[in-house]
């Protein structure tokens, strides 16, 4: 064995990334050892240049140093992007040719935690990729070379990229929020170029986000957006997380557009060009979603939760558009087919800006469905994935209605359940929605009941439940 070989926490090496809480499982040690065993695998396969870019959290210099120190001592000739958010780094792969390209990110996760976001060639490195990586670094079977670094700034270009497609004629009112995260640059340069009205909030890169927690998923973390929306009179406000690959998006009345319903708007404005064309969505998705798309003369496709997953989905099936509810959604038609959350910001301002219709028309015109939020079910790891297999087999004896792509997604007459095992906690993710009150409360009830059949310890679910 090597004198370089290195054992990685065990809760660092995760299904979709590197992850970890700073100096206490995660120290520059870990990104020397990632540089070295990612750039051993990538020189074996053929490759020489790898894109390396961070985010303002104030661990990712000394982690991007590390990791490109590593890099280097394997022959890698680094592309340094340097700081910015993680969807100018998948540009640059792309733009510059390289044939990797990592991230140092901590993405919306809290200020003391941070990772790493691997592409190899144009593909998302996950799954099995990093478990080969552990299995290199523990063995300190690293090549030999004498890499170099080559300082890159592309700022310019990623702006002039992202307003590349923006056609609109209509002056739009718009609030952005980049939540202190990598994006504010950006999002500050982008908005100034942009035709109409745009007030930006939080654009200062501060990785101790001291005005909310960069994740527009959760409704506390929207509230300065939507004050700023009502008291501007904007049309829209958008929000970016920590490294602006996931959005959130409110209308003018301060209702937050989900992740699922921004999709359905998106879907409409490609299925007019490319009619036929295959919609990608993750399981948590609304059936209203996968019905309009079909409506609209698209073939909607329900698959696995995970932004590695639904891009590699994207690949083999050539999908123009895809998404998940967390807020990552991928654009094919356009542009490279990676989740860029200020791209989406773009095609979703030129799709207001080009018709008549506001984001609060389009808000409106969507059937009122009621939903639970995103319920988590503590299971232990080596339990989790059995506890589904259960369920599954259960529903099975019922002839249930069951999509069983990623977990269980039941239909019934009251609308549908899933319950799924998360792939990176140990925890089972149990979701609802329905056309009534009365028909959730029923929905959730058969949630909580199968649980227990399969032996988890289910607690009832919030009866706090919104509508959507």
């Amino acid at each position: 064995m090597s004198d370089l070989a290195h054992r990685f926490h065990p809760s660092v090496l995760r299904e979709y990334d590197i992850r970890g809480i700073v100096d206490e499982t995660l120290f520059p040690a870990d990104a020397a050892a990632i540089g070295r065993a990612y750039g051993t695998i990538l020189v074996r396969q053929g490759g020489k240049t790898v894109a390396v870019g961070r985010d303002g959290r104030l661990s990712s210099p000394a982690l991007e140093a590390a990791l490109i120190d590593g890099l280097i001592s394997v022959g890698i000739e680094v592309l340094h992007v340097g700081l910015g958010p993680t969807p100018m780094l998948y540009f640059a792969v792309n733009e510059l040719g390289a044939d990797g390209g990592i991230m140092v990110t901590g993405s919306h996760n809290p200020p003391t935690h941070n990772g790493f976001k691997m592409m190899l060639g144009k593909k998302s490195f996950f799954g099995k990729d990093i478990v080969e990586l552990g299995r290199v670094a523990a063995a300190g079977d690293f090549t030999n070379g004498q890499g170099r670094v080559q300082e890159i700034d592309l700022f310019e270009r990623y702006v002039g990229r992202l307003l590349q497609d923006y056609h609109g004629t209509r002056p739009l009112k718009a609030v952005w929020d980049a939540g202190n995260g990598s994006g504010g640059a950006v999002m500050a340069a982008l908005t100034a170029r942009l035709p109409g009205e745009h007030v930006c909030l939080f654009a200062e890169i501060d990785g101790a986000f001291p005005n909310h927690h960069p994740d527009p998923t959760v409704p506390e973390n929207l509230q300065a957006l939507i004050a700023k929306v009502k008291e501007t009179g904007s049309e829209i406000g958008i929000a970016f997380d920590g490294d602006a690959d996931r959005i959130g998006v409110v209308d003018s009345d301060g209702r937050i557009v989900w992740g699922d319903q921004i999709l359905q708007i998106l879907a409409s404005d490609v299925l007019e060009r490319l009619p036929g064309s295959t919609i990608i969505a993750d399981v948590k998705a609304s059936q209203v979603l996968f019905d309009e798309v079909a409506r609209m003369g698209g073939k909607p496709l329900m698959w696995k939760t995970g932004h590695s997953l639904i891009k590699a989905k994207m690949i083999e099936t050539g999908a123009p558009l895809s998404g998940e509810m967390s807020g990552h959604i991928f654009y094919k038609d356009g542009f490279y087919g990676h989740d860029d959350a200020l791209y989406v910001a773009v095609r979703l301002l030129d799709i207001l800006a080009r018709g008549s219709r506001t984001l609060k028309d389009f808000r409106d015109a969507m059937p009122e469905t009621f939903t639970t939020p995103e319920t988590r079910f503590e299971c232990a790891e080596d339990r989790k994935f059995e506890a589904v297999r259960n369920v599954k087999a259960s529903l099975a004896l019922e002839n249930a209605n069951v999509d069983d792509v990623d977990g269980v997604r039941v239909k019934t007459d009251d609308g549908w359940w899933l319950l799924r095992a998360s792939n990176t906690q140990a925890v089972l993710v149990a979701r609802a929605e329905s056309t009534s009150e009365a028909g959730l409360e029923r929905l959730k009830a058969a949630v909580v009941a199968n649980l227990r059949k399969a032996g988890v310890d289910a607690p009832d679910f919030s009866s706090s439940a919104g509508a959507h």
